[in-house]
């Protein structure tokens, strides 16, 4: 997709800097030529070699997807790209550099740059095809048609594990002895539930095909009744390209994306997740730090148990993750299955006070840290939840498109609380879609605000 793959372009020039001025810094350091405490120096080399490198980059920006699971194919990437940075190297320093460019020095930091990057990605590239053998780690990815697009699709997920996918196999209509069929798409849903699936790319044809509209539509359905994304890839791509002008794409092939929602843009994902992680720094240093010493002590003389409370929720493309509170009730075997009520006994005195305050959510900002919530987003629900609502609710499991909020939209319109009536929880789930599909960054800092101000975000805390 163009979204990973600009993800892929970020990660991997953070990274390529980060080699390239880490060999500097040790060529400077070694170098009887030069002092690493000359600044003015060292300043000019900084930006010849961070610039050069940058702008070689873009130009080779499309050459971060392999279509070969090998080595020497990796080894040739980086090889032509390292003959773009000297090529841009020159044509700078030739420009811009005054005559006292020591050019032996520049080609020994920048030849320990090269071996650098190949260890490392080497390295790299072999932790992640590790990393991929947990089926949690990654997105379970099926492609429908068993074709020469299927193929294609399936050697860039096997070639490239930054990507985050794991193949899992072919749904086809035609039976097939090709290794890893898995069945007929007639059968979709049974095939989602069996595999585990948590992406699907589906080969079309835009002509020729009776039905063709009708298919996609049927699979769009079930996709979203299952909380799993889906993305078309047009057979006639001559036509798609001279017909679409901003697509997605994943290696040579580009894809449509039939329920794009803003949060699967880089910049505003990036944008997000930078809030967050200052955000709940922010609230974990000047307020977590001293409030849970107070808390920790009260938890503990109102009643026996652990200070926290940690449940397994439903997150982002339906990963399960804990999630974590101040503990509000007396340690109970129905924590998982029962939910709280306005007199529920279980509640302790200090937990009363502290989740009609929302003080309880405060640990969760932890796990906006580690990457497991969002700090505005649809409140992650308890999995016997997930599994009931799911059955009742159209779209349900699309609230799973993003990651988890400790507060949202939902909530500061006082949908919160019981669900003692269906329709309680599907005013939650209309009020997140709405939170979905018209995410913007002034958005999530009113939500913020009304939680803390308005009186209807603390409506029906219990």
């Amino acid at each position: 997709m163009k979204s990973r793959e600009t993800e892929l372009l970020i990660l991997y020039l953070a990274i390529d800097l980060v080699l390239l001025n880490t060999a500097l810094a040790i060529m400077a350091w070694l170098s009887f030529d030069i002092s690493a405490r000359d600044y003015r120096t060292m300043s000019i080399y900084l930006l010849h070699g961070n610039l050069a490198w940058i702008i070689s980059y873009l130009v080779f920006s499309k050459k971060n997807l392999f279509l070969r699971d090998s080595i020497f194919n990796r080894l040739a990437r980086i090889t032509k790209r390292q003959l773009v940075f000297y090529l841009v190297a020159a044509v700078i320093e030739f420009v811009f550099i005054p005559g006292n460019f020591l050019r032996v020095f520049f080609f020994q930091y920048t030849l320990l740059f090269y071996l650098g990057k190949i260890l490392f990605y080497w390295g790299f590239y072999h932790y992640l095809k590790y990393r991929r053998k947990d089926s949690t780690k990654s997105l379970n990815t099926v492609v429908i048609g068993c074709n020469e697009t299927g193929e294609i699709l399936k050697r860039i997920i096997d070639s490239n594990p930054s990507l985050g996918f794991r193949f899992s196999g072919y749904i086809g209509s035609v039976n097939t002895d090709i290794e890893g069929y898995l069945g007929h798409p007639n059968n979709l849903e049974e095939l989602i539930d069996q595999h585990d699936i948590h992406f699907i790319y589906y080969t079309i044809s835009l002509f020729n095909e009776e039905n063709n509209e009708e298919k996609a539509k049927k699979v769009l359905k079930i996709c979203n009744q299952k909380g799993v994304r889906l993305r078309f890839v047009p057979k006639s791509q001559w036509w798609f390209r001279s017909h679409q002008k901003d697509v997605e794409s994943i290696g040579d092939l580009l894809v449509l994306n039939p329920q794009e929602i803003p949060l699967d843009k880089v910049a505003f994902r990036v944008q997000k997740r930078l809030f967050d992680i200052a955000f709940s720094l922010s609230v974990i240093v000047f307020i977590f730090s001293w409030l849970f010493p107070i808390l920790a002590v009260a938890i503990k003389l109102s009643s026996k148990g652990p200070v926290f409370f940690k449940q397994q929720r439903t997150g982002i493309n339906n990963r399960t993750f804990f999630c974590y509170k101040f503990r509000s009730m007396n340690p109970s075997n129905d924590a998982d299955k029962v939910q709280a009520t306005a007199n529920d006994t279980r509640i302790t005195r200090i937990g009363r006070f502290l989740r009609k305050t929302n003080i309880d959510e405060f640990p969760q900002f932890i796990n906006v840290l580690k990457g497991d919530m969002s700090v505005v987003g649809p409140r992650p629900h308890m999995l016997k939840h997930t599994e009931e609502y799911s059955a009742l609710i159209d779209h349900y499991l699309v609230r799973h498109y993003v990651k988890p909020g400790i507060t949202g939209w939902a909530q500061v319109r006082g949908y919160r609380g019981e669900t003692k009536r269906l329709s309680a929880m599907q005013n939650r789930v209309n009020a997140d879609m709405e939170y979905i599909n018209n995410w913007n960054f002034n958005w999530d800092i009113k939500i913020i605000w009304l939680t803390v101000f308005s009186k209807r975000a603390w409506r029906n805390a219990v």
